[in-house]
């Protein structure tokens, strides 16, 4: 239980962690362009920082060994386990806010959207990962032109939330 427990806190942290490259949608900083072959290259150097045993595509191997180096950092005293304090402490280090309610994060989970995942379909190699990233790019980039503005990173970033709202109010019609 305790183990299941640490590892639900790891996969949180890393959500987190994650998350904060995708901020600002494309994680590129608020106000600047952004060019699709900026996309490409960050697509790229996340792809290669995620592939953890460096085989060319993603999968639940990557996934255990990223969550595992990242619970390894946040268990200051090694016993195994994650006291609030560690938890908290790790946290704070990456700029987090006492308080501060890990599920409203909308980073990783609104700019992962339609990612490519590895799952029951296999692993994801790194020209899927892109082809993803350049279609959110692409989907957002409303006069074509091959760079993203503020504003139109911005709208792109009010549809999904949009979107997600729909799926949400749909869902919930469907449970009651």
């Amino acid at each position: 239980m305790a183990k299941k427990l640490t590892l639900s806190l790891a996969a949180a942290a890393t959500v987190i962690a994650g998350g904060a490259a995708f901020a600002a949608p494309g994680g590129y900083g608020a106000g600047k362009d952004v060019t699709r072959a900026k996309v490409q290259e960050r697509s790229s150097a996340m792809f290669d920082r995620m592939d953890a045993n460096g085989d060319g595509m993603l999968d639940e191997a990557d996934h255990t060994a990223r969550l595992e180096k990242r619970f390894q950092k946040m268990d200051a005293d090694g016993d195994g386990a994650l006291s609030q304090q560690e938890f908290t402490a790790a946290h704070e280090k990456r700029g987090g806010k006492r308080g501060h309610k890990m599920g409203r994060h909308r980073g990783m989970r609104g700019m992962m959207g339609g990612m490519p995942r590895a799952n029951a379909d296999g692993p994801v190699t790194k020209a899927a990962f892109q082809a993803a990233a350049l279609a959110r790019f692409d989907a957002a980039d409303a006069n074509s032109d091959g760079t993203l503005t503020a504003g139109e990173r911005k709208a792109a970033h009010q549809a999904m939330r949009e979107q997600r709202k729909d799926r949400r109010a749909a869902r919930n019609n469907t449970a009651s």
